[in-house]
């Protein structure tokens, strides 16, 4: 994996407010799901996480980009320990990214996991995270930027899902059938957490609550299929379309009779 993670949300249509919380005791982090397994990042949004993050001004020359400010929201049980990132407009764009190490998970559980409230219902918009590359230049941070991982809840209008897609030689592809969007209640805060396998398989939970487990071969489709179309295949010049056809040398057998109805001469009263 390359080393940023860019937080980021869509937030368009009547006013809506996403509030990203990372407690202080359920960070977003990515590990190694081994007793010993190493954290390869970690944020609580304390002292000093302004000089961590670079905020994304990729929507900044057309007047849509949102700014971020430290909240712990209109609901909350310690206002300092209960502190988060909150987008402070709405119906603006949002993004910002920080850099970790560069790591491997060859042979290791990966686990992506993170805390999200919405503090109101939103039309259009997510609240997801993009693990990818190191960024050249932060502040560019935005749809086009590439990433390895995207992971979060997803809604326009009646489309709602918990986005997971991968990017596989530079295309980045969709599970192909939608995961459950649980980013239901306003005001309540739900943890994702994704736990990638050695074996090529995936398990997605929200609050503690399996929503996924299965084959990344099977349920993306990462790989060329296992039957393709030949390009030079083509029908015989003879081909015919009709499903049935007249046989030109069938005939009627010699005892063949023309009457719809015959009299049964063994027929007795």
């Amino acid at each position: 994996f390359g080393s940023s993670l860019l937080a980021q949300s869509n937030t368009e249509g009547p006013p809506a407010e996403l509030l990203r919380k990372m407690r202080r005791h359920a960070a977003l982090c990515l590990a190694f799901a081994t007793a010993q397994g190493k954290v390869y990042f970690s944020e609580t949004f304390g002292s000093g996480w302004e000089s961590r993050w670079t905020s994304s001004e990729w929507k900044k020359s057309d007047g849509t980009q949102g700014t971020w400010k430290l909240s712990a929201g209109k609901w909350f049980s310690d206002e300092t320990e209960d502190q988060g990132i909150q987008t402070a407009e709405d119906s603006r764009f949002f993004g910002l990214s920080a850099g970790f190490e560069s790591f491997s998970n060859a042979g290791k559980d990966l686990i992506i996991q993170y805390q999200a409230k919405y503090e109101k219902d939103i039309e259009c918009g997510g609240g997801y995270v993009k693990i990818g590359p190191k960024l050249s230049e932060p502040t560019t941070f935005g749809d086009p930027t590439p990433y390895n991982i995207m992971f979060g809840p997803d809604k326009c209008g009646y489309t709602k899902r918990t986005h997971l897609i991968f990017n596989y030689k530079g295309k980045n592809v969709l599970k192909k059938s939608d995961l459950a969007y649980k980013q239901e209640g306003d005001g309540t805060s739900h943890v994702y957490r994704l736990i990638l396998k050695p074996d090529n398989t995936a398990r997605v939970e929200v609050d503690g609550e399996k929503i996924y487990e299965g084959s990344l071969k099977e349920d993306w489709e990462l790989l060329a299929p296992k039957e393709i179309k030949d390009p030079e295949d083509k029908k015989p010049s003879d081909w015919v379309d009709d499903s049935m056809m007249n046989d030109p040398d069938d005939k009627k057998p010699d005892d063949w009779v023309e009457e719809k109805r015959i009299v049964d001469e063994k027929a007795k009263k």
